[in-house]
């Protein structure tokens, strides 16, 4: 094991009102290592990072660096002590070009007599200079508006390299990476460690983890489990770890039993160049669908448009054997459709508002009373119901949302739609940031809708969680259907054969 320690985190302690987020939790950072850090969500990882960045400050504890004690009361002390971070959530200034919000705060300066100047010219050289080393290929002229959200994570990657800090800590980095740039990622981390950088992993995947850390620190409730050498464990152990208790079996048994066909989408194309064409399939009653492919597959894309989000220019979909329009999110909702986004975050939670506004948004004309004054008795009823329905781990339901873990903020999101009774429900990466218990009461979620009925569409990109709750999977490839397959017998292979499908044929055009 490299180094000596860079980093002791001694008894940290952390409330908040109704929740004891950290219960004397003490962690040792070797420098010249990755040290990860796993745990369910609402264990308390990022509440413990958040207090050593300075963001948070804990109750009570030490915390050392090169064994000198500190306590930062912001990030720019931390930034100057050595200590980068790359959060969970990322807010970055999106009408603003990618080099400014690379050197944010830090810009370079040049003076001409007694003024002073930002040196755009010096910025975007730099801005280059450190893409090229870190074999990123972003424009450090385009706006991050107009960035996809792996290469907004690929940024914030190289702001937190670009600080040269010596402790640097990284918050589910990989959660929008390609498999591609995770790779990447995982080249910097190895060049990092060995200039002596520690690195401090956080992350739910467990395979990556065993990839890439030398030590694991485990944490449950709030409290420091343990810590073990990567090299001992496997995701057995980890799993028990963390969860406390076993959980050999990763998906609930499924019991569904799909119905008559519900719903056909015919000939859809998108009104998008370079997207989604000739989509057709069809879906049953109490069934789940599942729906494979790489990045570019266009499957958000596709299930946007179904919902009236996006533009299409041709197609049906015919519901209960009657053709529908659907032309905006109303009319998906009026023709019994609900979606819960991809970005749970950006296009789902509103943070700085409770659970109960947030379940109530979508169907929030239910409860207008009258002069259109809303009826805080029956929406606190329906939202009280589902909080208990749906295991939502809440003080209340006037708790802010951004407050929840991110598999509590997901059931709030999957109780907002349910509240409009819908009879086909549109999951996209349903259990996204979420962690392996966490995702076990999302699957018995939706395999309990799909037994009272309701025709779930469900996008991921994890295989083993496609073929362990789909009952077809349908694959897609730069916006084309290319085969579809049966839950039971379906494999991984058969998936990134199918995924894979038009990239080989386009490979093989360009070669010829």
């Amino acid at each position: 094991m490299s180094g000596e320690y860079i980093l002791q985190i001694k008894d940290i302690s952390k409330s908040f009102p109704g929740v004891h987020a950290l219960k004397n939790v003490s962690i040792d950072v070797r420098a010249g290592t990755v040290h990860a850090l796993m745990g369910e969500n609402g264990a308390g990882k990022s509440t413990l990072m958040k207090c050593l960045f300075g963001i948070y400050d804990p109750d009570s504890g030490e915390i050392s660096l090169n064994g000198k004690n500190v306590r930062f009361t912001d990030s720019r002390q931390a930034l100057n002590a050595g200590i980068s971070m790359i959060h969970q959530e990322l807010y970055p200034i999106r009408l603003r070009p990618v080099m400014e919000n690379l050197w944010l705060g830090r810009f370079p300066m040049r003076s001409i007599g007694p003024l002073k100047f930002i040196d755009h010219k010096k910025m975007y050289e730099d801005s280059l200079a450190l893409f090229k080393d870190l074999n990123m290929d972003i424009n450090p002229h385009t706006w991050v508006r107009d960035l996809s959200a792996s290469k907004i994570q690929s940024l914030e990657i190289a702001k937190a390299v670009s600080n040269r800090a010596k402790v640097i800590i990284m918050d589910e980095p990989t959660s929008s990476l390609t498999e591609n740039e995770v790779h990447q990622l995982f080249a910097i981390i190895r060049r990092l460690r060995g200039e002596g950088v520690a690195v401090i992993y956080i992350s739910h995947k467990i395979e990556e983890i065993l990839a890439i850390s030398d030590e694991v620190s485990i944490m449950r409730d709030g409290r420091h489990i343990g810590t073990y050498a990567a090299k001992e464990l496997n995701t057995d152990q980890i799993i028990k770890y963390m969860v406390g208790r076993d959980l050999s079996h990763r998906f609930p048994p499924k019991d569904n039993v799909p119905g008559e066909m519900v719903m056909e989408v015919k000939n859809f194309s998108s009104a998008l160049p370079r997207s989604f064409k000739n989509i057709g399939f069809t879906l049953r009653r109490g069934e789940i669908l599942g729906i494979g492919g790489l990045v570019g597959a266009q499957r958000t894309e596709l299930v946007e448009s179904i919902f009236g989000l996006r533009p299409v220019e041709s197609g049906q979909i015919i519901i209960n054997g009657k053709e529908v329009q659907v032309k905006n999110s109303r009319q998906a909702i009026t023709r019994k459709l609900a979606l819960v986004t991809e970005e749970r975050r950006a296009t789902g939670i509103i943070p700085m508002r409770s659970i109960k506004d947030n379940m109530l948004l979508a169907n929030i004309r239910r409860y207008v009373r009258f002069f259109g004054l809303i009826s805080e008795k029956k929406g606190e009823a329906d939202t009280t119901e589902k909080i208990k329905a749906l295991n939502i781990k809440t003080p209340s339901s006037k708790t802010l949302i951004r407050d929840l873990s991110g598999g509590n903020q997901q059931k709030v999101l999957f109780a907002r739609w349910l509240l409009t009774e819908p009879d086909i429900l549109i999951l996209d990466e349903p259990t996204r940031g979420i962690d392996v218990g966490a995702k076990y009461e999302i699957y018995s979620i939706i395999i309990n809708l799909a037994k009272e009925g309701k025709s779930i569409i469900m996008i991921s990109s994890e295989m083993p969680e496609l073929l362990g709750i789909s009952d077809r999977i349908m694959v897609m490839c730069e916006g084309r259907v290319t085969g579809f397959l049966e839950g039971k017998t379906a494999t991984q292979e058969d998936i990134m054969r199918l995924a894979a499908q038009f990239e080989k044929q386009s490979a093989e055009r360009v070669s010829a």
